[in-house]
């Protein structure tokens, strides 16, 4: 006999399962890779099968909720579809550990855990997003902006204060090392015996990278009069990009959170201290 709370966690299951069934098929007709599409297509009737499963208990037909659906359908298009895949088996992590503790309750249950545990990661290592490949190229552009744009803005902001000054040099300068970094992606990656990059993709990558970036930090320099206001928005503004990015690459290579985001946010903090110092005696010195 299953007690109510057990019974509740099972609808949960079920529901789950029957949402992850559209969003793999949802994805899977989206694709012109017909390998990658086929993978998907077997992830989501696994996820079907499960979902049959739970019913035997449920005693009810789960039906997919179109918000949960919509918003994964929409995040496979903008960060790709191997995150987002990822980003779901990730979340299926705690429900094996849910599975496990109804071994002996659940007449079968052995038989789902492995295959959340075995089968479904075999799939998803399959999976080869053609983007993928440069992220490396993308990581590149994005870590060299936050960096060198975060510490450029941070000297400019005393040694101008002048928000509108400030804007203006840090646009320049970001252009040009964007299209100075592209550069040097594209020479490095034609020098490359062993890859499978395209030299002006990866260009384009990093560069695109770079410029998005130099949008963003730029930003509250062309909102906010208060230069020390347009500074604190800024380095906010950094702290943001290099959480999600590392939330983004962590959930992609299975890799600590921690571990991208400290070191990115060490390194550009301590970058724009050290400039933030360097513009102050500068412009004293100068006497600007």
């Amino acid at each position: 006999m299953i007690d109510e709370k057990t019974l509740a966690a099972i609808i949960e299951f079920q529901q789950d399962e029957i949402n992850d069934h559209v969003i793999y098929n949802a994805i899977a007709n989206d694709l012109k890779d017909e390998n990658d599409a086929k993978t998907i297509r077997k992830l989501a009737a696994d996820e079907l099968r499960h979902t049959e499963f739970w019913e035997k208990y449920t005693g009810k037909v789960a039906k997919p909720q179109k918000i949960v659906t919509g918003f994964f359908g929409f995040l496979s298009k903008v960060l790709g579809y191997t995150f987002v895949i990822k980003l779901l088996e990730n979340r299926e992590e705690k429900t094996i550990s849910a599975y496990k503790s109804l071994e002996g309750t659940i007449p079968g249950i052995d038989w789902l855990i492995r295959d959340e545990e075995e089968h479904e990661a075999s799939l998803i290592a399959m999976l080869d997003e053609p983007h993928l490949k440069y992220a490396g190229s993308i990581v590149l552009g994005l870590n060299d902006a936050l960096v060198e744009l975060s510490g450029t803005l941070a000297g400019l902001t005393l040694a101008f204060q002048n928000t509108r000054m400030i804007a203006l040099s840090g646009l320049v300068t970001g252009i040009a090392a964007a299209l100075s970094m592209a550069a040097s992606e594209y020479l490095s990656t034609r020098t490359e015996e062993e890859t499978t990059k395209e030299p002006l993709k990866a260009a384009i990558y990093t560069g695109i990278a770079y410029i998005v970036t130099v949008a963003f930090l730029i930003l509250p320099y062309l909102v906010f009069s208060n230069y020390f206001i347009a500074l604190a928005v800024m380095m906010s503004t950094v702290f943001a990009i290099i959480a999600f990015f590392s939330f983004y690459m962590s959930v992609l290579r299975d890799e600590k959170f921690s571990k991208h985001f400290l070191s990115m946010a060490a390194i550009s903090v301590g970058v724009a201290l050290i400039s933030f110092v360097f513009g102050y005696v500068i412009k004293n010195f100068i006497e600007i």
